[in-house]
């Protein structure tokens, strides 16, 4: 995979509750936003935008799998404001709600 793409996924998962600025990463790689985001696309599949939205959709699973933290506490940990935005990404993921997954566990 191409090293300007890994550091970008590195950043993503270094803060996953940051937004992605996708400006200031191209600027870093000496990119445009436009190639940037073409060159993410062809080596992973999916745009930058998505990748991360999966990535944290992720990680909001194993938060809710493996502590004890409330649905809100992991939508803030993985970059959400919105708790209907978030569980319906969710529920649209991994075809259960938040609460309904780590009722599922208990």
């Amino acid at each position: 995979m191409d090293a300007r793409v890994v550091s970008v996924i590195a950043a993503m998962e270094a803060d996953l509750a940051s937004p992605l600025k996708l400006a200031s990463l191209a600027r870093t790689l000496n990119l445009s936003v436009s190639r940037l985001v073409h060159l993410f696309t062809i080596e992973t599949g999916v745009p930058p935008g998505r990748y991360l939205r999966e990535l944290r959709l992720a990680r909001a699973a194993t938060l809710l799998l493996q502590t004890h933290l409330t649905v809100k506490q992991v939508m803030a940990a993985v970059g959400y404001n919105d708790a209907s935005h978030f569980s319906r990404d969710f529920k649209r993921h991994h075809g259960l709600s938040p609460r309904a997954l780590q009722r599922a566990l208990r």
